[in-house]
């Protein structure tokens, strides 16, 4: 058993090597969990050295918080301490590739940016874009659950995940799930661990579903004079026969924020295709946008990066209902921050009924944001909706539940899943739904 920090440091180097351990505490306050600085962060270089990592912290019941990109350390309840920061973004490799069969499997700690580069010259991509950007890590993606407006055609990223290749708590470096498409296990490991915030095991290699590259795409403005005309045409394209890979429904604030034009409400869509069908489809994007008294501009593609930045708030949550009501959760919540002069701006996913909002500095003062956060879940339990508290400041999160309510019998399985995966509790302990 290590006995001194000396010898703990010793002990991460002789598996990762000296320079791959962070120890001198000016650097790791600058690594710190939400609040909660590490005592030591190391990087592993490989699958077995991030076992001998974990095996280590195991028997030294060191509380462990996996990173990739580190975009994401703030979700989450605050954890009680870190012991040990597993870094993984020296597993950036892409292990196999088979254009063939639209499959690869590559390290968690590879960038979507990486990914995307290497793809695309085979003309594929893995089509997750998330709030972040393409700078966050594949791993993390996945550990955290995360989507984006490709969501609406191409589903979330644990869609995309056939198989896993983990490190439990003890240091057991385990499989879970498939490298091809056509196998089904009856367990599905990559399922639970995706979403589950590193709280099972550290997802150290990743095999996606990959889908072609368009030959063309297109993305369209539409900026409505009324929510309520942005809600209407959205309910007009679901109806429609279009098939757009982007829905995203954007209020004033998101659109200030982006340096677009003024309007009470907006709708970005994409649509990626052959030439033709792309020219066919934004004619008759254009003829709906107008007979709903749009004014429809085409926007380059970077329009999804600028709308993706207008997220970058002190405070993000993420409400899910019903999709049909989107915009009322919309006018909701405009509402409420109106109230309390709370700048919000505000992106929905027309397919999926999730809206990530972005509040202002204001909203992380006195209890205003807990009173709202009350009422919006109070109001959304009544269609199964949820709200999250995505980022807020360490002050606020102590005294809110991030995650919200959830049914006991649903907590009951979800500890005993992580009693079954980290018998010690060392994998982000405290920071999941539920204290899991």
């Amino acid at each position: 058993m290590v006995v001194s920090v000396q010898a703990a440091r010793g002990a991460l180097a002789e598996i990762v090597g000296s320079a791959h351990v962070v120890s001198e505490p000016a650097a790791l306050e600058g690594l710190a969990v939400d609040g909660a600085t590490p005592r030591w962060a190391a990087r592993p270089g490989s699958v077995e050295e991030m076992s001998r990592l974990l095996a280590l912290a195991s028997s030294e019941r060191w509380s462990v918080v996996p990173r990739g990109s580190g975009s994401c350390l703030d979700l989450g309840a605050p954890p009680a301490r870190v012991d040990l920061l597993l870094d993984c973004r020296r597993l950036d490799a892409i292990v196999e590739h088979t254009p063939a069969d639209m499959v690869a499997s590559v390290g968690a700690g590879l960038s979507l940016a990486a990914l995307g580069a290497a793809l695309g010259r085979h003309r594929q991509r893995f089509p997750v874009d998330p709030v972040g950007g393409a700078s966050r890590s594949v791993g993390g993606v996945l550990a955290t659950g995360a989507s984006g407006p490709l969501r609406f055609r191409y589903g979330q990223a644990r869609d995309l995940l056939l198989g896993v290749r983990f490190v439990q708590a003890d240091g057991s470096i385990t499989w879970g799930g498939s490298k091809v498409v056509k196998s089904v296990t009856g367990y599905d490991v990559p399922k639970l661990l995706a979403g589950s915030l590193g709280t099972l095991g550290v997802i150290a290699e990743a095999t996606l579903r990959l889908h072609p590259m368009p030959p063309a795409s297109g993305s369209w403005l539409l900026s409505f004079r009324t929510p309520g005309a942005a809600a209407a045409f959205v309910g007009a394209m679901l109806d429609s026969t279009l098939q757009p890979e982007r829905l995203v429904v954007a209020n004033a604030g998101a659109l200030r924020a982006a340096a677009r034009p003024a309007a009470p409400a907006a709708v970005a869509v994409s649509v990626g295709s052959i030439a033709e069908a792309v020219r066919s489809q934004g004619s008759e994007l254009v003829r709906m946008g107008r007979e709903h008294g749009a004014m429809v501009s085409d926007v380059p593609e970077d329009v999804w990066l600028e709308l993706g930045a207008a997220l970058a708030g002190p405070v993000r949550l993420k409400l899910s209902g019903e999709p049909a009501r989107l915009c009322h959760w919309l006018a909701e919540v405009e509402r409420l921050a109106g109230e309390a002069s709370v700048p919000v701006s505000a992106l929905g996913d027309a397919g999926s009924g999730v809206l990530w909002l972005s509040l202002g500095r204001a909203a992380a003062d006195g209890g205003w944001l807990a009173g709202a956060v009350g009422t919006l879940r109070e109001a959304l339990s009544g269609e199964g909706g949820n709200l999250v508290v995505e980022r807020a400041p360490r002050s606020l999160k102590d005294h809110l539940d991030v995650w919200g309510p959830i049914q006991a019998d649903s907590l009951a399985i979800m500890k005993r899943i992580k009693r079954e995966f980290d018998p010690t509790g060392i994998l982000n302990s405290g920071r999941f739904v539920g204290g899991a």
